[in-house]
């Protein structure tokens, strides 16, 4: 009876303390947060942003530990004329590039979260666009307040060609010019939870 109590507090402890140490998520306030996209050419560049449609970070006693976002790929704006030029905008969306009526969200979960000291991380995850999903890892800076609300800043770059997305790469195509677009586009991401700002 001694030893049945005995394991039967221990299982007690045992379950308690995972509970406790179980991460906390944080849901992202998707108006307050950001994502900045810049692409370029031979002849020049251009930018616009996307809007997140949902995310949740996960913190553990002040450090942020997972992730996951979902991006709303029908949202995608270019801003680096005086109007918006909506035949870009329309050619970004469709097959050539991002194909949003097939596949109008994007995704990124977090598979690593490593802190490199104050408020520093190196993150990896696995990042889907087009279905396909590859793994990237890139610097972010990190913060979280005594409420556990979270602000975090990242910015990289990615291939576009591992994502199927092959329009005028000089990689796969010969003799483009100035017609060639170059494979990567950068990413330029802020994020917060819940207030803060």
């Amino acid at each position: 009876m001694k030893k049945t109590n005995l394991l039967l507090m221990l299982l007690f402890v045992m379950s308690l303390t995972a509970a406790i140490a179980k991460p906390t998520p944080v849901k992202v306030n998707t108006k307050a947060s950001t994502f900045h996209w810049l692409a370029k050419k031979v002849t020049g560049e251009h930018y616009g942003t996307i809007g997140i449609q949902d995310g949740t970070l996960m913190v553990d006693k002040g450090k942020l530990t997972g992730g996951e976002f979902a991006i709303e790929m029908n949202t995608l704006t270019n801003t680096d004329g005086d109007a918006p030029n909506q035949r870009l905008v329309s050619h970004l969306k469709s097959p050539d590039f991002f194909d949003v009526e097939k596949f109008p969200v994007s995704n990124f979960k977090i598979t690593k979260a490593v802190p490199k000291g104050g408020d520093k991380y190196d993150i990896t995850g696995d990042l889907t666009i087009k279905g396909v999903k590859q793994s990237v890892t890139f610097p972010a800076i990190v913060k979280v307040d005594a409420k556990g609300n979270v602000s975090a800043e990242a910015k990289f770059d990615v291939d576009r060609t591992k994502f199927g997305l092959q329009y005028r790469s000089g990689s796969f195509f010969e003799n483009l010019g100035d017609k060639m677009i170059y494979d990567t586009f950068t990413v330029d991401v802020k994020i917060v939870t819940g207030t803060t700002a």
